[in-house]
């Protein structure tokens, strides 16, 4: 019997024979090319069953080839068919090399520009021309075309951020990137990231689930004026008056004909996060597009004191919800009350939603037990909720956005008894993310250099993971935020005071455990280095949750390491005992007691 997304792929196919095209290019993302797209923008989704937040299908006239990264080659294989699909690494995207080895040279290919960056997209029409294929820019997206019942777009209230969270005025902000511009003698700057025109102007949406932002693009000259254009049914007249002088507010529909109406001047763009139909409305003669990476990224991830102070707050209080989590979890385990991924999921936001500063979910909980802790990025409402079991292990990766910060913690439990293998391992990992979190490095170390700490005792024993050791987060922002990250990718970025990053090195055994440990920190000068020839930089940790004693093999860490964990759990008690119950505080009191 033929699936759904059968008769999908084929109605995308019929589309494709009216073009005469070979093949044609669906990715994940939609025009503001964010990891996290609603659901009537998520047309990989439509065609694939894949909830996943990365990955790119490309439908040839026999085949569909679905490209995804390491992260989901387990997710991949349960949810898309692969009858339908064939799957590769997303490595052969990204190269463009499958353009040489699926199609042949007078081949066809067409591509929905406002769904792919400017970056991408030239290198992809370049590498299409040798040989004599051709790429067809499309107007209208041919999925677009076939979907039936699809979704309606969301659009919801924007609301303005007190300074008292935010530590800057808008005002502030403009004129500090109106500087930057000045200075590099540039006239306008398209902002594409919905992050950077919601942090810009100190505004918060609620456009896309899990992320606070609203859809929108915006302009800032050097004289720090603003136009930001939007949906205007979701401002209210309260806020239009609270930016009196240099903000001005547009439909969102008035946008390409204003970038068409840019003339006479420099304009800079980041190629990585403008899409390529916005870039390709600006390519005229009298236009000096400028293309350089979004200036406001790295001054949105150096936190101000207020935001630094605001997110070891949260911290403090989205432990003590986690804890009385953990603590009410090990009742029921003790008691055999045994719950599914999807009521365990509930129970922990619960506990989050009594703060007064609560916002929504960074992200939806990865609550796995069992082999789907294997899958790093699973979600439980994809599938049939797993009910927990006896002596085995649960992994619940959790985040909040509050007023004051946003969080975003990992941590895995035994649930009865866990085995010699899933001790090992769990101690290995938690190693790598000691040895990362207490490294000193000197200014302008990348990620990328620093990634190798929290992998080295996996390496030594000839394990790895494929995702990345850490990803930046922002202030009641995304909880994936740049362009600071630890990973083995190649990265420029320097890390600097003010950067919140994770440190989350994890292990995946197909089918059967998945463990991850993660904190968030924050980036500081280390100050206290006797007789040191440089300034150094350290970590500051911010999550404050214990780490399972039962998963952790005393014997197998170093003195140095017993130390950092113990001073580490006796800081969790310090900070999180005075606000939670007796219960939980007993339970604290145990889970924190020194190695």
């Amino acid at each position: 019997m033929k699936s759904q997304y059968n008769y999908r792929i084929q109605a995308v196919r019929n589309e494709m024979a009216k073009l005469d095209l070979d093949a044609f290019v669906v990715p994940h993302e939609d025009e503001y090319l964010l990891e996290e797209v609603s659901d009537c923008n998520n047309r990989l989704k439509w065609i694939s069953g894949f909830t996943g937040t990365a990955g790119v299908a490309v439908v040839l006239k026999d085949d569909v080839i679905f490209f995804v990264d390491g992260r989901y080659s387990v997710q991949v294989t349960k949810q898309v068919d692969g009858e339908l699909f064939s799957f590769e690494s997303m490595a052969v995207f990204e190269s463009n090399s499958w353009i040489d080895s699926l199609l042949p040279p007078s081949a066809k290919i067409g591509i929905d520009p406002s769904l792919h960056s400017f970056d991408w997209f030239s290198k992809f029409i370049s590498k299409v021309a040798i040989e004599g294929r051709k790429s067809l820019p499309l107007k209208n997206n041919l999925i677009d075309l076939c979907w039936t019942n699809r979704p309606t777009k969301i659009s919801t209230n924007v609301k303005l951020i007190d300074e008292k969270y935010c530590g800057k005025s808008s005002i502030t902000k403009c004129k500090e990137v109106a500087g930057i511009l000045s200075k590099a003698a540039v006239d306008r700057l398209i902002i594409t990231n919905l992050e950077s025109t919601c942090w810009l102007l100190n505004l918060r949406g609620s456009d896309i689930s899990c992320l606070p932002v609203f859809y929108s693009t915006s302009i800032i000259d050097q004289n720090a004026e603003v136009i930001c254009f939007l949906d205007l049914t979701t401002l209210d007249k309260k806020l239009k008056s609270s930016f009196k002088h240099n903000v001005s507010f547009k439909c969102i529909t008035q946008l390409d004909e204003y970038l068409l109406s840019i003339s006479n001047c420099v304009t800079q763009i980041d190629p990585k996060v403008i899409n390529a139909h916005m870039a390709r409305l600006l390519q005229k003669p009298d236009v000096n597009v400028i293309q350089s990476s979004d200036p406001i990224g790295l001054l949105k991830a150096q936190k101000n004191p207020i935001e630094i102070t605001g997110m070891k707050a949260c911290h403090i209080r989205d432990g003590a919800a986690l804890i009385n989590f953990l603590s009410w979890l090990d009742l029921q385990v003790r008691e055999q009350t045994f719950y599914d991924e999807a009521q365990l999921a509930d129970k922990l936001e619960t506990f989050r939603t009594v703060d007064e500063l609560y916002q929504e979910p960074s992200f939806d909980t990865v609550s796995a037990v069992g082999s789907n802790g294997a899958m790093c990025h699973y979600n439980h409402k994809d599938t049939t909720a797993k009910l927990m079991t006896n002596n085995t292990i649960y992994l619940v990766d959790s985040g909040a956005h509050y007023l004051d910060g946003t969080t975003d913690v990992t941590r895995t439990v035994a649930i009865g008894k866990a085995t010699k293998e899933q001790i090992k391992m769990a101690t290995l990992v938690l190693k790598g993310h000691i040895s990362l979190a207490t490294i000193r490095f000197p200014f302008g170390t990348t990620g990328q250099q620093l990634d190798a700490f929290a992998r080295q005792h996996l390496w030594q024993k000839g394990y790895d993971y494929e995702h990345g050791t850490g990803h930046g987060v922002g202030h009641y922002l995304n909880v994936h935020e740049g362009p600071q990250r630890i990973a083995k990718a190649n990265s420029n970025v320097a890390l600097l005071p003010g950067m919140v990053v994770s440190i989350e090195p994890g292990y995946y055994r197909q089918d059967e455990f998945g463990i991850r440990h993660e904190n968030l920190y924050v980036v500081k000068e280390s100050l206290n280095i006797s007789g040191s020839d440089i300034n150094m930089l350290c970590f500051e940790v911010l999550t404050h949750v214990p780490f399972d004693r039962r998963l952790i093999d005393k014997a197998e860490l170093t003195k140095c390491e017993i130390e950092w964990l113990n001073t580490y759990h006796e800081m969790v008690y310090r900070l999180i005992s005075p606000l939670i119950d007796t219960r939980s505080n007993a339970w604290l009191l145990k889970e924190t007691t020194a190695l």
